[in-house]
Order: C-alpha cells, then structure tokens, then sequence
C-alpha cells in the first residue's frame, strides 16, 4: 500500500502538483493490464488519472470537514470577460461527466487542459485534430460548464 499523497491531519494540507504527478505516475506504472496504443492514449489515461487523483483528493478532504465544505478549484484561464469561477472539485467533475455524456471529445479536450495542463496545440498534437478545433470545442466546453456549475451554485447545490 502506498502512503498517502496528502496529510489530512494538518491544518492546511493541500495537493502540491509534484505530488500530483508523482502519484498519477505511479499508478500508471502499475497498470498491468493497459496495452498502450499510441502517445495520445498515454496522455489521456494520465489526464484521466489526475482527475482521479483529484476527486479522491476533494472526496477525503470533504470527509474530514463540515458537509458542504469542499476543495476550491478554478476553471478558468482566460474564461474570457467574467471572473474565474471559484468551484469544488467534485462539483466539477460531475459536470464533466455530464459533458462526457453530451461531447465525449469536448470532455477529452477538458481533460487534457485543466488535469493535463496541455496546451492547446498540445491538445491538438495528442488528439489527431488541428488546433483551431481544439480552440473552439475548449471554449465551447467551458461556457458549457460554466453555466452548469454556476447554475448549481445558483439552486445551493454542492
């Protein structure tokens, strides 16, 4: 068993992203049954794997506080004129599942830029599209999400 990424017992644990990284590469390292198909596959799975990561992050940190508290997280990076959303992360993932269901790529793209931290053109190389593509599906997923999210602040849902 590997030790914990994180330390719920101080007072103001957070996440550092070399811990992040770390933990997602070790468990892709340990995956004994993935037959990796091409660079992008990789990528994607890591991507997915940090989200992952992070769920069960906002999961455990929300079990040792008050119902309704939750990681803060902002899904934002030039979301263009409004103010970056301030959101919980498992808030965030819901809505991406949601999106998953609606647009798979748009979910992928989301995927690779927010837990990834690919680039656009990155984005693009990874996935086989061009980067205008990738562009346009981002900016579409996240006024998407943003309404979701800012929607479910909106009714008090957490």
């Amino acid at each position: 068993m590997q030790p914990p990424i994180f330390d719920a017992s101080a007072a103001n644990h957070t996440l550092q992203p070399t811990a992040l990284v770390n933990e997602a590469y070790l468990r892709l390292v340990g995956q004994q049954r993935v037959s990796w198909q091409n660079r992008a596959h990789f990528f994607g799975l890591a991507a997915q794997m940090m989200r992952r990561i992070l769920v069960d992050y906002a999961r455990a940190h929300r079990a040792g506080r008050r119902p309704g508290a939750g990681l803060k997280v902002s899904l934002a990076e030039e979301m263009g004129v409004t103010k970056p959303l301030d959101c919980e992360l498992l808030l965030l993932d819901r809505v991406l599942t949601d999106l998953a269901r609606q647009d798979c790529r748009q979910a992928q793209i989301v995927e690779l830029r927010y837990f990834g931290g690919f680039s656009e053109q990155e984005v693009a190389d990874i996935l086989d599209i061009s980067r205008s593509t990738v562009t346009r599906e981002w900016q579409t997923a996240r006024a998407w999400m943003y309404r979701r999210l800012t929607a479910g602040k909106a009714r008090g849902s957490s």
